[in-house]
């Protein structure tokens, strides 16, 4: 199995940062794609940012411009970078890995969550 743990989040100022990370464990895994996800109370979960392995990048429209998502492939690592944070952007952020590793002479693929990061924003 891969698992995700999660890094970073808490409690800002409104225009503040927060960076969060978002660490795949388990070995020869080739991750296809890397993101983030969020929730806040009484919303459904929603796209913020995702990553390919290639660095293709996808934004929602509302954290254009002040978040970037970036991803070290050798470390299995994605981060967040989340500035000029808004009061809106208050949730429960979840890491989200697609991709597949080698185990037991076959290939497997994997869809794994991290266990999610609260970011509070304050006005």
């Amino acid at each position: 199995q891969v698992q995700l743990v999660e890094s970073g989040g808490g409690l800002v100022q409104a225009g503040g940062s927060l960076r969060l990370s978002c660490a795949a464990s388990g070995s020869r895994l080739t991750i296809n794609l890397m993101g983030w996800y969020r929730q806040a109370p009484g919303k459904q979960r929603e796209l913020v940012a995702t990553m390919t392995f290639g660095g293709n990048t996808n934004y929602a429209d509302s954290v254009k411009g002040r978040f970037t998502i970036s991803r070290d492939n050798a470390k299995n690592t994605a981060y967040l970078q989340m500035n000029s944070l808004k009061p809106e952007d208050t949730a429960v952020y979840y890491c989200n890995a697609e991709g597949y590793y080698y185990s037991d002479y076959r290939t497997k693929t994997f869809g794994s969550w991290g266990q999610g990061s609260q970011v509070t924003v304050s006005a």
